[in-house]
């Protein structure tokens, strides 16, 4: 296990959601389930306890914590895309799989994760700054999931 790791709190879902991103994002896996080795208050003996995985390269563990506290929008995940495919790609298996879309390119995991799907494109346009980065801003804002094109033409003013 990594140094620094992010901790993750699910109701009893760790294992499904590690599996879940294994199988969405490139560089992600499950690497360890750990089983409890005694009954804990929100679940018995031989449940999933916690579940070491990797999203995108980053270290978690998730931990099966029983419903006292809940995902917010305070920590979410940002994946950079490449294009509008791969945009569209990581919002809609999120979205499709239970979740729920925000505003500005965020969307929630059917366990209440919170995700960034930010396209390279929107980026270099805030780090443009000026007019550019303002009209691309604005574009943003009317936005659920990013529109690469409409981010590109707002650029271009």
């Amino acid at each position: 296990m990594a140094k620094n790791t992010i901790c993750l709190w699910y109701d009893k879902d760790a294992e499904e959601a590690a599996n879940f991103y294994a199988g969405v994002f490139p560089d992600s896996r499950v690497t360890a389930v750990h089983r409890a080795p005694g009954d804990y208050p929100s679940g018995k003996k031989g449940d999933v306890l916690t579940v070491e995985f990797t999203v995108a390269g980053i270290p978690c563990l998730g931990l099966n914590g029983g419903s006292y506290f809940h995902h917010s929008e305070a920590f979410s995940f940002q994946i950079e895309t490449e294009d509008q495919e791969e945009t569209d790609r990581y919002w809609n298996a999120i979205v499709g799989n239970g979740g729920q879309e925000s505003e500005c390119g965020w969307c929630k995991d059917k366990w209440g994760l919170s995700w960034q799907i930010t396209p390279r494109a929107l980026t270099e346009a805030m780090a443009a700054g000026g007019e550019e980065a303002s009209r691309a801003f604005a574009a943003m804002m009317t936005m659920g999931k990013i529109d690469v094109a409409a981010i590109e033409a707002a650029r271009r003013g």
